[in-house]
């Protein structure tokens, strides 16, 4: 069985059941962290529509969040989840802001890395290039 992500008539993304269920349940998880909403309507019917201008601003939001995470356990668990998203919002058309927004002065830190490790620095077009590199794997794998 399978399930499909689709604009319209046209379908994004045709994972399993499996697949798709985890990635629901994180979406979820990514709208309460980030307090947006990801686009995503509900799956009926095994059918999600996806809303590419609401799925954007989830991206960019995602993207923003990904990019000030400085916690190796939170980029771990994020990187892949962040790829996928990337690939589906670029078969659904959505325009990807790369460039975070200027970081909120009030905003202060949170999740910061405790321990005898922190991570290297990783900058901007590394970053960029690690994500676009991982998504364009991924596509390859996402049925449509």
């Amino acid at each position: 069985m399978s399930q499909y992500f689709s604009v319209g008539d046209e379908t994004l993304w045709n994972p399993s059941n499996g697949a798709s269920r985890m990635f629901l349940h994180q979406v979820a998880v990514f709208e309460v962290e980030l307090d947006v909403t990801s686009g995503l309507g509900p799956m009926e019917a095994d059918e999600c529509q996806v809303d590419p201008a609401a799925f954007a601003a989830f991206t960019d939001a995602l993207l923003a969040w990904h990019r000030k995470t400085h916690h190796a356990v939170i980029l771990a668990l994020s990187e892949g989840f962040v790829a996928t998203v990337l690939a589906l919002a670029g078969r659904a058309g959505a325009e990807v802001r790369w460039t975070p927004p200027e970081p909120d002065p009030g905003e202060g830190l949170r999740d910061v890395q405790a321990g005898p490790a922190v991570p290297a620095a990783v900058d901007d077009e590394a970053w960029r290039a690690g994500l676009r590199a991982k998504s364009r794997e991924l596509d390859r794998f996402m049925a449509r």
